[in-house]
């Protein structure tokens, strides 16, 4: 028997609030150390931080400057911002509480827990950044493990693993500009010290710097690592792989419900879209458009994965 939609709706959005909490604490971390090779004490590492998360506009209704305290607050504990960390563990638990027969017992307490527990370390201002998204991303890790580890391969897994993996490949791109925004070194930047740190910089907030020390040459090159990051089929937190995940649970549900929906379609056109275009075609067409027109495509094929299967009905 179909889901009902809005127990749909509830676990694909409860997935993607966890994942988008754990994402936002990956975007500070690749703020943070992009930071720290910024000489000269200007402001821009985190302002793209905001430009990439798309909450500069929201954050500009209540502040006026972009003084790197505020930006942290604003994007981990701010109730304000419905995409801080706070808000988003907030919401994945109310969306978890809602369809909690839906979640087996391990699955339900490590989030619940997980809310308790930021929830009490956020009551105070954020005074040590890196031990704060470290419990971030242990704790979102901890909610992972019991789902993967307890939840039956069903609709059910199906409808969380799309919030997964539209969430991740959204971030990703994100994370990914932010190297593309105000911080694209000039020419005489590229291939020196502080362009190295900042493309490792980038790897570690996506827990990948071994992985593509595995994969690649030990130096790092900008077209090895954009390669890695968006077309590397067996990287967890690429956008190819990510893709590859989303069109394996459309098509568990397209053969559980028994047909198949416009959603389909655009998520097999992403998906042939990444595997047919090399790194160097990206680069040299701009990587920042690239990225732009991935951002837009993943938000409309949520939509229509809302509207094929009765989200609000």
């Amino acid at each position: 028997m179909p889901l009902l939609g809005r127990t749909a709706n509830g676990l694909f959005w409860m997935q993607r609030y966890i994942e988008r909490a754990e994402n936002t604490a990956r975007l500070l971390d690749a703020g943070l150390r992009l930071s720290l090779t910024n000489l000269i004490g200007q402001p821009e590492e985190w302002q793209s931080v905001l430009v990439s998360a798309g909450i500069e506009t929201q954050y500009l209704a209540k502040y006026d400057d972009f003084a790197p305290e505020r930006i942290i607050d604003f994007m981990v504990r701010d109730l304000d911002n419905p995409s801080s960390i706070l808000s988003s563990i907030g919401v994945a638990r109310s969306n978890g509480r809602m369809v909690r027969t839906a979640l087996t017992r391990e699955t339900w307490e490590a989030l619940n827990e997980s809310w308790i527990i930021l929830r009490s370390r956020f009551a105070r201002p954020v005074d040590d950044l890196p031990a704060v998204l470290d419990l971030v991303k242990a704790r979102t890790a901890l909610i992972r493990g019991a789902f993967y580890g307890t939840m039956l391969r069903n609709e059910i897994f199906d409808f969380c693993n799309l919030g997964t993996f539209l969430e991740r490949a959204d971030n990703t791109a994100r994370i990914l500009d932010v190297k593309y925004w105000v911080l694209l070194p000039d020419h005489s930047s590229v291939g020196s010290s502080l362009d190295n740190y900042q493309w490792g910089s980038l790897l570690r907030s996506v827990s990948a710097l071994r992985s593509y020390a595995w994969e690649y040459e030990p130096e790092f090159r900008a077209a090895d690592i954009i390669d890695f990051l968006v077309l590397n089929r067996r990287m967890p937190r690429s956008l190819s792989y990510s893709y590859r995940c989303i069109n394996d649970s459309l098509d568990y549900l397209a053969k559980a419900y028994g047909t198949e929906h416009e959603c389909h379609c655009l998520a097999r056109e992403t998906a042939a879209r990444l595997e047919s275009r090399g790194v160097k075609e990206i680069i040299d067409a701009g990587l920042h458009e690239f990225l732009e027109d991935l951002i837009v495509d993943g938000n409309r094929l949520s939509n229509e994965i809302a509207r094929s299967y009765s989200f609000f009905s």
